[in-house]
Parts: C-alpha cells; structure tokens; sequence
C-alpha cells in the first residue's frame, strides 16, 4: 500500500502535466516554431514575479518531487515520456532563468527551447540547465536576447 499510493498520486500529476502547455509564462510563444518578440517592461516584471513567487516555487518543487518518486518507483528515470520531459525542463528552466518566456518542446529525448530572454547570460544558462534534467539528450536553443521594451503610453 505504502508503493501504491505514491504512484497513484504520481499518475495523477502526470495527466494533469499533460493538459499543461510547456511554457514559462502565459506570455511565451505556443510552439517553437512561432515568431517572438520581446515583451514590455510591464509584462516582464509580471512573468518575473510570477516565477519568483512563492506558490510557483513550491508548485515547481512538488513536481519535482512527484516525479522523482514515480521515477523511484518504476526506475524509468532516464527513458522520459516527452510530455514529462517537456515539463521538467520547462520547470528547470522557469526557476532559474526569471522574466523569460520559453516554450519548450522534446521529441524521443530531443529538447527544443524557443522564445526570449532578457540577458545574454540567460541564454547562455538554457543547455547546461536543460542537460540537467535526467533522459534530455540534446537540446536546441531557438532564444533570442529581447530586453524587455518600455510600455506603450496611450
């Protein structure tokens, strides 16, 4: 009973990660392969309180802990659903890359990142973080540094 109820509860993450865009914040692109553009002041100081927030910390860190107990349970820590993938690093790359807006993508162990990035050093955090997460075997970076551009004045 003990086993069983960690993965029922863990199964129970999984469908709900599913139904759950891998994006950084509302405001990032839906898909890879979509245009960016940098966002407003505004909007950047939102995704940036938003990541930094305490509720989306321990969110982050209960998935965290989700999986890696379905991953102990079952020992399938390096052969990842892509959806799991796409979670994790989605999750990896929100708690340390703030005010970006990511969209991440994995086929077969295969990451595709894309969106903006308010600095070059956080882009250049994105594959190391990325190669963090365990079954990530590439990762492709399609981010471009968009600091954040002043509000529109009406």
């Amino acid at each position: 009973m003990k086993k069983l109820l960690p993965l029922i509860f863990s199964g129970v993450l999984i469908v709900g990660a599913v139904g759950c865009e891998s994006r950084t914040s509302t405001n990032a692109p839906s898909n890879v392969n979509e245009t960016v553009s940098a966002p407003t002041q505004e909007t950047a100081q939102q995704n940036q309180n938003d990541a930094t927030s305490e509720t989306r910390k321990n969110q982050i860190e209960s998935d965290i802990r989700a999986r890696e107990q379905r991953n102990n349970i079952t020992g399938g820590d390096t052969d990842r659903d892509d959806g799991d993938l796409e979670s994790q690093v989605r999750g990896k790359l929100e708690a340390n890359l703030p005010a970006s807006q990511l969209t991440v993508d994995a086929k077969d162990g295969a990451v595709t990142v894309a969106g903006t990035v308010p600095t070059q050093q956080q882009l250049d955090k994105i594959p190391k973080l990325a190669q963090e997460i365990k079954g990530v075997s590439s990762v492709k970076v399609n981010v471009k540094v968009a600091p954040a551009k002043p509000n529109a004045t009406n």
